[in-house]
């Protein structure tokens, strides 16, 4: 079934007609009864087939408060909400695509689709709504916040996510304008709606649409893009603070230049070494893709690639994404001549359950798969689902994975009384790496910091506010996001843990001789800093120690 036919049955069958609003108020009534979620909906059947969805009840749950019904109940909502887990690391992603561009790679594993930017496909989740809107950037980040708040979820601190391909490739007056009108969605969506709906690159004050973020109803608390190794230099690292960029995803995809160069990805692992250092001596937070079975590779040396990732390069995300054999991308034709053959999802399952339980306590597996459709898959694994694939075969062995994401507190309560401060130090691109975190009884995860200090073969920034400082890479405490100056008990984002870890790193950059911090803050938390004694610098916030 083409996309668009998809997209369109997708959202007839989510429409709430009247007769839905009046039949989620009554399960809702049930619920609020103490009736559980998912047996009230199992049990009214729609008429035609199919259920009612938690968006609808989310919707019923918003009527009722606007008109005086019922009250609000937080705990209410957090039953009903659709897929919580989207913001129980603390914030809501919001995901937007550029428009379809070249891309100066030539990659031989990577699909093309004139309708898409490289590397993408139509049916990607996050590609379909790119498209339905025409790439527009303020559409695209205006309903996706409209989307995630009818579900329920908070919106009021975003990470926004921009995908692509390569950013840096991209004409930078398409660039800022791109993010300007990111931030006009987030900044006031009915202002923005007002202007003139430009489809092409004008002059902004991006600075001034910054400013406003600063107290919007949606504060920028991350942004990121993504792009290759080979783009990463003095200036384009002053260029991404210019546009308020504070995360760099880039595509490794393996740590040895035989397999690099037969693959045609363009660049050599010690391009990728000093674009990871360059990005950790500014202070950005690191995310890179690795990429087994890819040509030339066998399930042993990807064991053995996998392990160079924490020999110097120490990112703070990692992206899995097993090479897929795609009918659009030229790595199939060496599959039609026998020369490459990818593995099974038994294969992957076995290779990543071996590798997963080695990640460092610092770093976050965001993906453990690329959310491709399988009907695009020609031969080799085909489920999305294979980071349960793995923790089922983990959990099997009785193994388990230390990572961050693997030990976020998520939900829980946590009482700070409880809490038990550690500092994991490393060294990473020629600096001493300081990831300060609090931990609970149980070795969950409730918030970290982390704090980067430069030696003098640290790479050179160019940028002033950087001359001598201690840098504080990323705070984060997580629990369910919540609104702005909202309080939940127990919450790991409301009792004093960011404050708490600024003052230790504090304590030990001076330790180490620093007597400056700087750290690289997203648009919609310099308030944030500035509340605790940090001053503004020209791109990033500076404070005396």
């Amino acid at each position: 079934m083409e996309f668009t036919e998809k997209r369109q049955r997708w959202k007839k069958f989510n429409t709430l007609t009247p007769q839905k609003m009046e039949l989620a108020h009554r399960l809702l009534d049930q619920i609020r009864a103490g009736d559980d979620v998912m047996d009230v909906l199992r049990h009214h059947p729609l008429e035609g087939g199919g259920y009612l969805n938690k968006a609808a009840l989310v919707a019923a749950y918003n009527e009722m408060v606007k008109a005086g019904t019922i009250e609000p109940d937080g705990t209410l909502l957090e039953k009903i909400r659709m897929k919580p887990m989207r913001t129980l690391s603390g914030v809501t992603t919001v995901t937007v695509l550029t428009k379809p561009y070249p891309c100066p790679g030539k990659c031989i594993f990577c699909p093309t689709d004139v309708r898409m930017p490289k590397s993408y496909l139509p049916d990607e989740p996050g590609a379909m709504r790119a498209l339905e809107h025409q790439f527009d950037p303020f559409t695209q980040v205006e309903s996706r916040i409209r989307a995630l708040k009818n579900l329920g979820h908070p919106t009021d601190k975003i990470e926004l996510l921009i995908l692509g391909g390569t950013w840096s490739s991209y004409r930078r007056d398409y660039q800022e304008w791109f993010v300007a009108r990111c931030f006009d969605a987030m900044n006031d969506p009915h202002h923005g709606e007002d202007r003139e709906n430009q489809k092409e690159p004008s002059v902004v004050n991006l600075p001034n649409i910054h400013s406003i973020n600063e107290t919007a109803p949606h504060r920028n608390v991350g942004l990121v893009i993504e792009t290759r190794p080979d783009e990463i230099n003095p200036e384009e690292i002053k260029w991404l603070r210019h546009l308020g960029v504070t995360k760099v995803q880039m595509g490794a995809q393996s740590f040895n230049d035989h397999i690099l160069e037969i693959n045609k990805r363009g660049h050599d692992v010690e391009a990728t070494r000093q674009a990871a250092a360059l990005l950790r001596a500014a202070g950005f937070k690191i995310v890179l893709h690795w990429m087994p079975n890819l040509l030339g590779a066998t399930p042993q040396t990807d064991r053995e690639d996998f392990a160079r990732l924490w020999e110097d390069f120490c990112p703070d995300e990692i992206k899995i994404y097993p090479n897929q054999l795609l009918a659009n991308a030229e790595l199939y034709e060496y599959w039609q001549r026998g020369e490459f053959q990818p593995y099974t999802t038994e294969e992957l399952v076995d290779l990543i359950a071996d590798i997963k339980p080695t990640i460092p306590r610092y770093c976050r597996v965001n993906r453990v798969i690329r959310d491709i459709p399988g009907n695009n898959v020609v031969e080799g694994n085909r489920r999305t689902s294979l980071r349960q694939d793995v923790q089922a075969e983990m959990k099997r062995r009785g193994t388990r994975c230390q990572c961050v994401r693997c030990r976020e507190v998520k939900g829980k309560a946590v009482a700070l009384s409880a809490m038990r401060l550690h500092d994991h130090v490393y060294p990473a691109g020629k600096a001493e790496e300081h990831f300060i975190s609090f931990n609970t009884e149980d070795d969950r995860l409730a918030g970290f910091i982390r704090l980067s200090l430069p030696s003098q073969e640290s790479p050179a920034t160019g940028m002033a506010d950087l001359d001598g400082a201690a840098l504080i890479r990323e705070v984060h405490v997580y629990g369910q996001s919540l609104q702005v100056g909202a309080e939940k008990t127990g919450a790991a984002q409301h009792v004093g843990l960011g404050t708490r870890l600024l003052e230790e790193a504090e304590r030990v950059a001076k330790e180490n001789g620093f007597a400056k911090l700087a750290v690289i803050a997203a648009v919609g938390t310099r308030q944030y800093y500035l509340d605790r004694g940090f001053e503004r610098g020209e791109y990033y916030l500076v404070k005396n120690i």
